[in-house]
């Protein structure tokens, strides 16, 4: 059975304030709803974790509250604010599942899952400055409509306030937190550097590509799966379960990103035909087809040492290419493996636990996906 977690007595007054021992959090004047609500509704998740996260940004200078609204939905490029368009809220609702997996406060699953949504959002900023890409969920990229340095110091600005929101909830556990946020932050960045190192090397092998993928997309995921028990200071063995499972999903989650980046209708993944191949992109099918030691394997990478510009049909020949290779089909497999791994990890949180189960069935949905 889950332990019961009580906040310790010099703290409880200020949690109290945070709302994680009235089980009540309340933001911009908006009283929340439970966290089974929370839990089963990715969008009233993402409502709450939203308004701490602008409560946070709006503390830093105009500007960035500008582009960080912008970039994360809240407003258009004029500042006016607009409805957001429905959205996985995957981190938002893990941190939220894993955090009432350990019976701890609902209010500790909402600072966990704003921290996270932060970095987040600073990778992102980040992100599209270095890959150059114009869109960004189906409108501009920051960077398109305010510049490169502005989005970058914008993404600076985001992960000083994530940060600052664990440092501001008053957690029992709130200083192991911010080390393990920026020990993710440090594996994200690692990672971000790899992926940008691939497109310049001649080989890379699906071993090296996982590696990459691990601490690129899988570091902040396992985060989101742990930051709320550890706030919490739940016990050990939760934790480390919660770890295992995070780490796989992370995976299962990057790997069907790739997919999609090859074959998932632009209309719903946002991202332009074929793009991962056109950018010369080492994706894991792309990485796994050029191993397979085929004809087909040489003739992508010759491909992919080519200067010229890879146009659509090449780009159609080469997508063929890779699925003749078996890579498609070994990617989707991979991700499935990963997916299997994950709900495995979580019986060691015990029988019964409903909120384990909600988790089990967010990773199912994680490779069946079209966006």
């Amino acid at each position: 059975m889950v332990a019961e977690l009580r906040p310790l007595p010099g703290r409880r007054r200020r949690q109290a304030e945070h709302g994680f021992h009235t089980g009540e959090h309340h933001e911009a004047g908006v009283r929340m709803t439970s966290t089974t609500d929370l839990a089963n509704d990715p969008i009233a998740a993402r409502a709450r974790v939203r308004e701490l996260m602008r409560e946070t940004v709006r503390r830093s200078c105009p500007t960035v509250a500008h582009i960080a609204g912008y970039h994360a939905g809240w407003l258009d490029a004029t500042g006016l604010p607009r409805s957001e368009p429905g959205g996985k809220a995957l981190r938002p609702t893990l941190a939220l599942l894993a955090t009432r997996a350990v019976g701890a406060d609902e209010g500790l699953g909402v600072v966990a899952g704003a921290a996270v949504e932060l970095v987040h959002d600073f990778s992102l900023l980040h992100d599209d400055v270095i890959d150059e890409d114009a869109e960004r969920r189906h409108r501009p990229s920051a960077w398109t409509v305010f510049g490169k340095p502005a989005s970058i110091l914008t993404g600076d600005a985001l992960l000083g306030a994530a940060v600052e929101v664990i440092a501001a909830s008053a957690a029992p556990g709130a200083t192991e937190s911010v080390r393990l946020l920026l020990s993710s932050v440090h594996r994200l960045v690692s990672g971000e550097y790899l992926d940008v190192e691939f497109e310049t090397r001649e080989v890379v092998t699906p071993a090296e590509y996982l590696r990459m993928a691990s601490a690129k997309t899988a570091a902040l995921i396992t985060t989101a799966a742990t930051l709320g028990p550890t706030l919490a200071q739940s016990p050990p063995t939760f934790v480390t379960a919660l770890e295992g499972f995070g780490r796989h999903l992370g995976l299962a989650f990057q790997i069907t990103d790739d997919v999609l980046g090859i074959w998932g209708d632009p209309r719903l993944t946002g991202k332009p035909i074929l793009g991962d191949i056109k950018r010369r992109k080492r994706s894991f099918p792309v990485v796994t087809a050029m191993d397979a030691g085929t004809p087909d394997a040489a003739w992508l990478r010759r491909l992919y040492r080519s200067p010229a510009v890879i146009t659509d049909e090449l780009a159609e020949e080469a997508a063929e290419v890779i699925v003749r290779t078996g890579a498609r089909e070994r990617a989707e497999a991979e991700g499935r493996r990963h997916v299997s791994a994950a709900i495995e990890v979580l019986g060691r949180l015990g029988p019964g636990n409903e909120a384990a189960e909600k988790l089990a069935e967010l990773a199912r949905t994680v490779t069946n996906r079209e966006r």
